[in-house]
């Protein structure tokens, strides 16, 4: 199954676009407007967020927003423009869970082709236990791995991310990185 994000009018002139190949000897077809010329490229969003660790618990976020309202999540959303990967995780970890944290190393990558997104997150350090959460997040708890309701896990990404944590904690693998497909 292709995630279609199909552009519909020209952001430069506002004409309504043709899917076909570019006569730059592109091979996809691709929106292009036949006004002004303008090839339009729908590529991957990608989301950003962390994994905040305290000893041997994770914070996670009780979604506020659709989609996936009312189940838990790590701490993350959308990248914005001109900023880093770490710069968007760092964002979304103040405003999702009002947390405090030291970012560490990048933790997962995680290509989602039917989603048109790819997800990066990021492991960190909480610094305190004290949260405040924003307008997304009903509210935030730490975790230990017996505990996480794993059937009420919003996103596959965040319950194979967390799954190869606790994996990596069992064996004592503190800077571990995984790279994986769902």
């Amino acid at each position: 199954m292709s995630f279609d994000r199909q552009i519909s009018h020209c952001r430069r002139c506002g004409s309504a676009t043709e899917l076909r190949l570019p006569d730059d000897g592109d091979t996809k077809l691709r929106p292009v407007c036949p006004t002004c010329s303008t090839v339009h490229y729908v590529n991957p969003l990608n989301v950003v967020g962390t994994l905040p660790v305290w000893e041997n618990k994770v914070l996670l976020c009780l979604r506020n927003i659709e989609p996936r309202k009312g189940l838990w999540t790590l701490p993350a959303g959308f990248m914005e423009l001109n900023e880093t990967t770490a710069e968007g995780a760092l964002r979304e970890t103040h405003e999702e869970a009002g947390a405090d944290i030291e970012l560490s190393h990048l933790y997962s990558l995680i290509d989602v082709p039917r989603a048109g997104q790819v997800h990066f997150f990021y492991k960190a350090r909480l610094l305190s236990t004290q949260f405040n959460p924003g307008h997304e997040t009903q509210r935030v708890h730490l975790f230990e791995e017996s505990d996480i309701p794993w059937e009420q896990i919003a996103f596959t990404t965040v319950r194979e991310t967390l799954k190869r944590h606790f994996a990596d904690m069992r064996e004592n693998k503190f800077n571990g990185f995984h790279q994986f497909l769902v």
